[in-house]
């Protein structure tokens, strides 16, 4: 795929990126240095989402169990509408009535599958996501990082294992999946999509942001609006369109900012132009 090329350009120190067939998990194209570890930021949230969802199914908890905030729950930690503030453990609104973005609220929802399970959040992610899906280069560290994501580091390559399991799901039911990255969580609700402002709606599945009708947007204008996934304040995304059947993961080490904002979304609809007939 050339388009993966494109990544050349960005006015990062280090890119890589890949394409992966939800059909059956093939490696469209891959670009960069496809073993080296990056920090996930954000994207993290993802891998935290996933195992949260892996414990779900496990009985360890429901989503609809207290946790958070008065009246919040699972479900509402994961879909950002807990009411925790951004970076605080300081309630800013009702659970459930605005999509208040909280870095926070993941580390609650962390803490919450810890001591409902009795295993570290870290450890329990690896467990139930990382090592069945052949992920040994990906962690999350929550000794001194938050899951939310300043502790996740991960490479292309198990990324895009990650994003075979997205569309083709082993580790969970695919209704579960459907679910949370398909259904709106908390329908109609509004708030900051971080990096482009305020959306109405600002939709999002349950820990995976959906891409509806928003503009501007971190995807490509060619995107379907059910293109689901995440990025990251690291420079890093992974979205996942169930319309053209692939997902791209593309990981750098520069901060997002205005060339992140301006270089991503042509690059996306590259890369959808791009795929095989």
């Amino acid at each position: 795929m050339q388009s993966l090329r494109m990544i050349e350009d960005w006015p990062v120190p280090n890119a890589a990126a890949a394409v992966v067939r939800g059909a059956d998990g093939a490696v469209l194209g891959a670009h960069g240095p496809q073993q080296h570890l990056f920090p996930l930021a954000s994207v993290t949230k993802l891998l935290t989402s996933y195992a949260v969802l892996v414990a779900v199914e496990e009985g360890v908890f429901e989503l609809d169990d207290p946790a958070g905030p008065e009246g919040s729950t699972v479900r509402h930690l994961l879909a950002h509408t807990s009411g925790l503030a951004f970076d605080e453990h300081r309630v800013m609104g009702a659970p459930g009535t605005r999509r208040l973005y909280s870095n926070a609220g993941f580390d609650v929802l962390a803490g919450a599958l810890t001591a409902a399970s009795g295993i570290e959040f870290g450890r329990y992610a690896a467990e139930a996501v990382f090592e069945p899906l052949g992920m040994h280069s990906t962690l999350i560290n929550t000794a001194h990082r938050s899951p939310a994501g300043a502790g996740g580091l991960s490479t292309v390559a198990d990324l895009a294992l990650f994003a075979a399991e997205l569309q083709a799901p082993k580790l969970l039911d695919p209704s579960t999946v459907r679910a949370a990255t398909r259904e709106v969580a908390f329908p109609g609700t509004s708030g900051v999509l971080p990096g482009f402002g305020h959306r109405r709606p600002n939709d999002w599945g349950l820990g995976f942001e959906i891409r509806g009708d928003k503009s501007p947007h971190w995807t490509g204008t060619t995107s379907s609006p059910q293109t689901f996934g995440h990025f990251g304040q690291s420079g890093t995304f992974l979205w996942v369109d169930p319309a053209a059947g692939v997902a791209c993961v593309a990981l750098t080490d520069r901060d997002f900012g205005p060339w992140a904002a301006e270089l991503w979304p042509p690059f996306t609809d590259a890369v959808l132009a791009d795929l095989p007939s």
